[in-house]
Order: C-alpha cells, then sequence, then structure tokens
C-alpha cells in the first residue's frame, strides 16, 4: 500500500475495492424496487420530474426510478461502481463521479434520494452538515429530499458481532461493535495467501442531529 492509499479515509478505500462488490453482490434488488414502488406511489410524482440518487452505488436505486420513466442522475465517489453503472445509461439516466459534499448540478432536481444508510461515513461533523447542504443546494424550489437512515437504538441493540460468510470462495470474516459513537464492522478475508483488513464505520445519527442538518441547510421535515 502505498502513501496515497495510506491517506484514503476508509470508505475511499473499501468502496472502490472489488471485494466490496465481491461481499455484497447479492443486494435484494426485490426488496429495493418494493421500497421505490412505496416512495414513488407515496409521493405521485410528475414525468418530467427529474431525480438525483445521492452516494447511488452501482445504480440500483437510479436504474429502477428511470425505467419508471422518471430522468435520472445518480453520483458516487466510488470510480469502479460508477464505471458498473454507466453500462445502463441511456437518455434518461445518467451516472458521475462526485464527492457527496459538493452538489452535482444547482437547483436542478425535484427529488433527491439518499437511500439504504448512504450517510455518516465523516468524522468531522462539519463534513455532515456540508453534505446535506450540497443536496439542499441541488434540489429545485420546494424539491424534496427523502434520506434513509438506520434506526440507531435498533441497530445497536440487534448487533450480530461475529459472522462469516463465504463468497466467490472467500471466507468474509465480520464482526460489529459500538464504539464512540459509531457502528463499526470490521471485514477480514486472505485471498490468494494475501490478508486484508477493511472497517466500515457509520456514526449513529440521531433525529435530533439530522433536524440540526435539515434547519441549518434551511430544510424543513414534510414527514418521517
Amino acid at each position: 500500500m502505498n502513501c496515497k492509499d495510506e491517506k484514503k479515509k476508509w470508505f475511499e478505500k473499501w468502496f472502490d475495492s472489488p471485494y466490496y462488490h465481491i461481499l455484497y453482490k447479492n443486494r435484494d434488488y426485490c426488496e429495493a424496487e418494493f421500497f421505490l414502488n412505496n416512495l414513488l406511489a407515496y409521493f405521485a410524482p410528475d414525468k418530467d420530474c427529474t431525480f438525483l440518487d445521492v452516494a447511488c452505488g452501482k445504480g440500483r436505486h437510479a436504474i429502477y426510478i428511470a425505467k419508471q420513466g422518471f430522468i435520472v442522475d445518480g453520483f458516487d465517489l466510488s470510480e469502479n461502481s460508477i464505471n458498473y453503472a454507466k453500462q445502463n445509461t441511456n437518455e434518461r439516466l445518467n451516472f458521475y463521479v462526485n464527492d457527496i459534499r459538493k452538489p452535482l448540478k444547482k437547483n436542478h432536481y425535484n427529488y433527491a434520494f439518499n437511500l439504504f444508510t448512504s450517510f455518516g461515513y465523516f468524522e468531522d461533523e462539519t463534513d455532515n452538515q456540508s453534505a446535506i447542504n450540497a443536496i439542499a443546494q441541488s434540489l429545485k424550489k420546494d424539491g424534496l429530499l427523502v434520506l434513509d437512515f438506520m434506526n440507531c437504538q435498533k441497530t445497536i441493540g440487534c448487533l450480530k458481532k461475529n459472522e462469516t460468510k463465504i463468497i466467490n470462495g472467500i471466507e468474509f470474516n465480520l464482526s460489529k461493535s459500538y464504539l464512540n459513537g459509531y457502528i463499526v464492522k470490521s471485514i477480514d478475508f486472505s485471498d490468494d495467501d494475501v490478508d486484508y483488513h477493511f472497517n466500515e464505520k457509520v456514526k449513529a445519527i440521531e433525529l435530533n442531529t439530522f433536524k440540526n442538518y435539515f434547519n441549518t441547510a434551511n430544510l424543513k421535515i414534510e414527514d418521517i
């Protein structure tokens, strides 16, 4: 590992690793579509509405929304994820490499979706606020942000401390803990006689903290 890699944050290294995509290759697309169908039925958006999928990963949510006839942009920090997602690009669906702390396009979208707990990765609170500010700046007047985040207390109470998964012949040893306000997943495995270690680290953000983020960004909570 070179010096440049050592300076990268955990999410820059792990989400862009091929092993991340191996470990999570069996994401539940049916569950995602069910969730999105409920959201779209609830909002009943016009067909000319534009959507932003924030921290879109390989694009499963953005792809499905576009299939419903909407114009969608998705972005993620992981170049590998975006390269994969771009296989689905068409006249109504585009993907970009972008940092969540920077608006992709200002005053452009009717809806911004940040789904599947794709938030809370930063250690500096100003970065979390910058991310919410950037999403707010990307929305048109009266645009809506949907932020899907875990129930922290329930998650902490139900942590599966140790788990092993064998995928593509690789044995992933996973351990979870709650430490200094963060839910931490340690990921250890070997491949071709090389040992690897990665962490996932998500801040246990409670509703009142989100309310503060939103108020600072001039966003008003419509529903929970």
